[in-house]
Order: structure tokens, then C-alpha cells, then sequence
């Protein structure tokens, strides 16, 4: 991945709101170039320490991707508010932008 591009997702990334959530998809069509898969790329590769709000990034069905730490990213959205319906989905109202 170029830097640039990478460097335009994780602008995108630090500017989601506490309490709100967008899609891959959203993000990569906010970029010059890049698709829903490299912007999940770019979110795998995050380095260790990083404070980038990753977990308020989901799929365009408004749910959780099937991940190692999806059991985490729930508990961080429910913290901020983030509720899921019985099907497992964010409410359309909690989408950025």
C-alpha cells in the first residue's frame, strides 16, 4: 500500500466521532484510491500502542467484522453509547458521515 494512502485512511480514522461509526467502504471512498479491503489492511497493520479509534470502523451491513478482537470492539462502542440490535447491527443514526 502507498504511504500516502495509508496515511489518508488513518487521517480519516483519528477524525470518527466518540460515539459514532462508519464502514470500511465509507473510508475508502473518502481516500484517492483505496478499497473497504485495504482500508482493513491498514487497520490490521496499526502499530502496538497506537490510540486510533478502530474499533468505530465496521461493515456495511452496520455490523461487527468477524475478527479476533470483536468481542472488544463491542465492548468499546457499548461504552461509548453504541448499541446493537438483536440482528447485531448498529442503528443507521450512529453512521459517520
Amino acid at each position: 500500500m502507498k504511504p500516502e494512502l495509508r496515511e489518508q485512511i488513518l487521517t480519516i480514522l483519528a477524525e470518527i466521532p466518540s460515539g459514532r461509526v462508519t464502514t470500511y467502504g465509507r473510508i475508502a471512498a473518502m481516500t484517492e484510491g483505496a478499497t473497504p479491503r485495504l482500508v482493513a489492511r491498514a487497520l490490521r497493520e496499526l502499530p502496538a500502542g497506537h490510540d486510533l479509534p478502530w474499533f468505530r470502523v465496521i461493515t456495511a451491513s452496520r455490523k461487527l467484522a468477524d475478527h479476533p478482537c470483536a468481542a472488544e470492539q463491542r465492548e468499546r462502542l457499548a461504552a461509548e453509547g453504541v448499541l446493537f440490535d438483536p440482528r447485531g447491527r448498529v442503528a443507521a443514526e450512529r453512521l459517520w458521515p
